[in-house]
Order: structure tokens, then C-alpha cells, then sequence
């Protein structure tokens, strides 16, 4: 099982696409439009909805993140999209140089809110805000502090 990031934006997915893509390396990138399916024609999608992002998915490094446009017409199901704290990507990755990599290409515009450095829980740990209002938090080592704290408890 694997469990996937997966980002809902206001129209501008298909940016959001691009920069990752690139910024990440991306080695598989998979999108659908709207106007890629079959429209009901009792409902039909207004023109600007049609070029919207259905469902994408970037794959990078073993990774995967999935994102979408949320409909301005179907807000009235969905609910206005909120930026906000609660999603962020972590990218644990033990090659540092990678993960440094990651780190500058997707601070491009963004908010650094915490530089990669040494802590005590990782020897390259960071955290930024990117250009779209998304939280990404950087470990080089995860594993071995979780592997290392839960085994000191038994």
C-alpha cells in the first residue's frame, strides 16, 4: 500500500503540474482534462471548466503526487477550496544531494520556513512553503529515527 499527496487547486493545476514536474524531475507525468471525457449533454461543462485538470499524476524518484482542478460550478458540492496547514508533502529521500535539489527547485518563489540543516531527528531536515501555498517537508533519514527511537522503547 502506498499513500499519495494528493492537491486540489482553483484552475491553476496544470501550472502546478508544470513546476513540479520540472522541479522534481519527474519521470511519469499523466493528466487529464475535462474535456478529455464524454460531457452529459443536460449538464455541459461551461467552456473555461473544460480546460481544467480532471486528475494528474506526477511520478519522481519512487514518489507520486496527484492533483486536480476543483469545478467553480461544482463549488456548491465540493465547497470553496481553502489554502491552508493542513496537507503537506514529505519527501524522505536518503540521498542528500537529491533532496537539496528538491529543496531549491521548489523554493522558487516560495517560502522558506525552515533551511535544510542537521537536527536531531534528521541529518538534512527543512521545511518550505512552495509558490502555490503548498507545505513540503524534507528528511534525509526518517526511517532511522523512527527505527532508532521505537527500538530504544522496547
Amino acid at each position: 500500500m502506498s499513500a499519495i499527496a494528493y492537491l486540489n487547486f482553483d484552475g491553476i493545476a496544470e501550472q502546478v503540474i508544470e513546476f513540479y514536474s520540472e522541479a522534481l524531475h519527474a519521470n511519469e507525468v499523466k493528466k487529464v482534462k475535462f474535456k478529455d471525457l464524454p460531457q452529459d449533454p443536460n449538464y455541459p461543462l461551461p467552456e473555461n471548466e473544460l480546460n481544467m485538470i480532471m486528475e494528474s499524476s506526477i511520478a519522481f524518484a519512487g514518489g507520486k503526487i496527484m492533483m486536480s482542478d476543483i469545478l467553480p460550478s461544482m463549488k456548491m458540492v465540493t465547497g470553496e477550496l481553502v489554502k491552508g496547514n493542513n496537507i503537506l508533502i514529505s519527501l524522505v529521500i536518503d540521498d542528500k544531494q537529491k533532496l537539496e535539489e528538491y529543496f531549491t527547485n521548489l523554493s522558487v518563489g516560495g517560502n522558506v520556513m525552515m533551511p535544510l540543516s542537521n537536527t536531531p531527528w534528521s541529518s538534512c531536515f527543512g521545511m518550505l512553503v512552495d509558490k502555490f501555498g503548498v507545505s513540503w517537508k524534507f528528511n534525509s533519514d526518517a526511517d532511522k529515527f523512527l527505527d532508532r527511537v521505537i527500538s530504544n522503547k522496547q
